[in-house]
């Protein structure tokens, strides 16, 4: 009988257990192109704005956050994001997440034209963390996040999830 190293491991440590944070959706500027740099093909998207909304902390997001994208040779497009949050009581909140977003090819290109598809027929996750200076938020400064995606035509939608 063969015994993985995972079978070993203490309960806390076989599932990642996660609770609801908040849903947030963003306004974006239609993107920038750079284009073809040495790196990768690179564009930009600006931030008009947006509201998240959860059971511990709501508001709205602030104009002029950005999304610096990354289209990789596979397709796929990397995300580098930062933007501010207001909390419905006047706190601030840093938020930056990285990202990717792919899927088949023909799917991708119905998001690029600005189309909306099915979220199941695509990948796209991100890795929040945050900062502030709010005594009353402070939690959230040690606070690691994912969340899931989905592109509409005037931004994305989230549902972040704080890992327990």
């Amino acid at each position: 009988m063969t015994t993985f190293l995972t079978d070993s491991l203490p309960e806390p440590l076989r599932a990642i257990r996660t609770r609801s944070l908040f849903a947030m959706r963003l306004q974006v500027q239609k993107l920038q192109v750079i284009g073809d740099t040495p790196g990768a093909f690179r564009r930009i998207g600006v931030i008009l704005g947006g509201s998240f909304e959860g059971d511990r902390l709501s508001g709205e997001v602030l104009e002029g956050g950005s999304d610096w994208q990354t289209v990789r040779s596979d397709g796929s497009t990397t995300l580098n994001v930062r933007l501010v949050l207001r909390t419905t009581d006047d706190a601030l909140i840093g938020m930056t997440y990285q990202g990717v977003r792919h899927g088949p090819t023909d799917v991708m290109d119905r998001i690029e034209k600005g189309e909306v598809v099915d979220p199941a027929s695509y990948y796209f996750r991100i890795n929040p963390v945050f900062e502030t200076a709010s005594a009353k938020y402070d939690w959230i400064n040690r606070t690691l996040a994912i969340g899931t995606g989905h592109r509409q035509a005037n931004g994305p939608i989230y549902n972040v999830f704080e890992v327990l």
